[in-house]
């Protein structure tokens, strides 16, 4: 008897049929923070902001996780 075994992966395909990669799923969150810093900043462009993002990211040792997303966006406002 062959059987076989059903491996989990951490990506996922929703309802739609579009798959999510496991690196993504906490992209709405990041989309978000561009969003309010682009309302906020509107005179910057998105690659701007988004590189002022990545600024806040290297100053905390190269992570975002565990910043509140108010605290990333006055950093970065403070950065543009």
């Amino acid at each position: 008897e062959n059987s076989l075994q059903k491996t989990s992966t951490c990506s996922s395909v929703k309802s739609s049929g579009i798959f999510v990669s496991p690196y993504a799923l906490n992209l709405s969150s990041f989309t978000r923070l561009i969003r309010r810093l682009q309302e906020k900043h509107p005179g910057f462009s998105r690659g701007e902001i988004a590189d002022a993002v990545q600024e806040v990211r290297k100053m905390n040792k190269g992570v975002l996780s565990g910043l509140a997303i108010s605290s990333i966006e006055e950093k970065a406002s403070a950065i543009l």
